[in-house]
């Protein structure tokens, strides 16, 4: 791959993990309510959904949701269902606020629950099935080119989710009180159900 086709990707790569999105409120949410260390495990979760879609459609399966309405929408209301879920289940947790910079231990399941946001977003995968094969020189071995994009994708995704962590847990001292504590717990729930009723009726574009 050439320098600057790994370029050109590192800026695409950029560009879309900056873009606000349920990888974002993920990120957000939890390092707000655990701290980042916590949020690092969703966060991770997140890049093992990308690796996971980046090998379908390495693999050529990619094109079945990308011609398949069927197996497309299926895909895409088991992804809203979950992102509508975890919505209810963030406005409806009762507030506990953050003693000092104390970071409470946090619950178990944010590994997968980042992993299931990203990996039931069928237009992530129709997404990376567009756009990768745009970097990939047919000249040369394919699998070494995916496994390239696959780490800089990742890597620049976990700097960005990481980042919008950290800020998330630095606004924790202003929001240690339950009221405050309350106001958030809707704010990110209704941006999890917004997600999740955007995706439903959404297309492939």
């Amino acid at each position: 791959m050439a320098l600057t086709t790994w370029l050109a990707f590192l800026f695409a790569a950029t560009l879309i993990a900056v873009s606000p999105g349920p990888g974002a409120a993920t990120s957000m949410s939890v390092g707000l309510r655990h701290g980042y260390w916590a949020a690092l495990r969703a966060i991770l979760g997140l890049q093992s959904a990308l690796v996971i879609q980046l090998s379908i459609v390495a693999a050529g399966l990619g094109a079945l949701l990308a011609a398949s309405t069927t197996a497309f929408n299926i895909m895409k209301l088991l992804g809203a269902a979950y992102l509508i879920w975890l919505g209810i289940q963030k406005w409806r947790e009762a507030p506990q606020a953050v003693e000092g910079e104390n970071i409470t231990m946090p619950p178990s399941g944010l590994f997968v629950q980042g992993l299931l946001v990203n990996l039931t977003n069928p237009k992530a995968i129709v997404f990376i099935a567009a756009l990768t094969p745009q970097f990939i020189d047919p000249g040369r071995p394919q699998w070494l080119q995916f496994l390239i994009l696959a780490a800089t994708m990742c890597g620049v995704d976990t700097v960005v989710m990481s980042g919008y962590a950290l800020l998330a847990t630095h606004l924790r001292r202003w929001l240690n009180d339950a009221r405050a504590m309350k106001a958030q717990n809707r704010f990110f729930g209704g941006i999890f159900v917004g997600a999740g009723m955007l995706l439903a009726t959404s297309g492939r574009n």
